[in-house]
């Protein structure tokens, strides 16, 4: 496995589009994800998790054809109806990225703690295996989060994994009601502050320390919600670096 620095998370709201080909091609933060993990010399190595949309496997499908036009081989794990592999955490190791798919992440993080995935992630992530993922694949990694898992009205989620001590707020520009939600959760202390993506963006923590923003998608943001001293909420737009276009 090759060496990293220290432990890396890439939490996006993006990473897939359409492919000219393919049902689904990897957008530039799926491939920001693999040049974070510093593979060179062979073929990047990426598990796919699909557990929030109940390793689906027409979508398993999809992004095995998108890693094959991408130069990347990639291992789904699944967890339906059983472990797939008979040495899940070798096999998690063993990764350059780790690309969780969305979905529900409340359903993601109830079956992961059941087979313990939860701390397998977590020795991958301190390893130096790249984190990354998008929606619910994106969350998990925080304190918690606006959901709609329970039902098309988001509620607060403040039991995720915790690797990174904020809140997340995704699709923070298309699904109207979770600016307001993720306001409410820093105001009330849900969460101590929250780092939000637009569609199109991803976060980049070395550690715990949020580094850069970066996106696939022009115009587009990334917000840290705070609490002042005294109870007011501030929002604070950060500018993301373009990445390079993928053809």
């Amino acid at each position: 496995m090759t060496t990293r620095p220290e432990p890396t998370i890439l939490a996006t709201s993006g990473g897939h589009r359409a492919g000219g080909r393919t049902m689904v091609t990897f957008n530039s933060l799926v491939h920001h994800a693999v040049e974070l993990s510093g593979a060179h010399g062979r073929r990047p190595r990426v598990l796919y998790v699909g557990t929030a949309i109940g390793d689906a496997e027409h979508f398993t499908s999809r992004m095995t054809e998108a890693a094959r036009v991408a130069g990347f081989d990639l291992t789904p794990l699944h967890l339906f109806p059983m472990p797939n592999v008979e040495d899940v955490e070798g096999t998690v190791l063993d990764q350059d990225v780790i690309w969780v798919m969305g979905g529900s992440v409340a359903n993601l993080l109830a079956v992961w703690r059941v087979h313990g995935l939860d701390r397998v992630m977590r020795r991958a992530w301190e390893a130096g295996v790249v984190l990354s993922g998008v929606s619910a694949g994106s969350l998990c990694w925080f304190q918690g989060g606006a959901t709609d898992s329970f039902g098309p009205e988001l509620r607060p989620l403040t039991d995720a994994l915790g690797f990174l001590p904020y809140g997340n707020g995704v699709h923070y520009d298309v699904d109207p009601g979770r600016r307001p939600l993720i306001h409410r959760m820093v105001a009330e202390g849900a969460v101590p502050s929250a780092h939000c993506t637009d569609d199109g963006v991803g976060l980049v923590y070395r550690g715990t320390e949020l580094v850069e923003a970066v996106t696939e998608v022009p115009g587009k943001g990334a917000y840290l919600v705070t609490r002042d001293s005294d109870g007011t909420v501030v929002e604070e737009r950060i500018e993301p670096r373009r990445l390079p276009a993928v053809p």
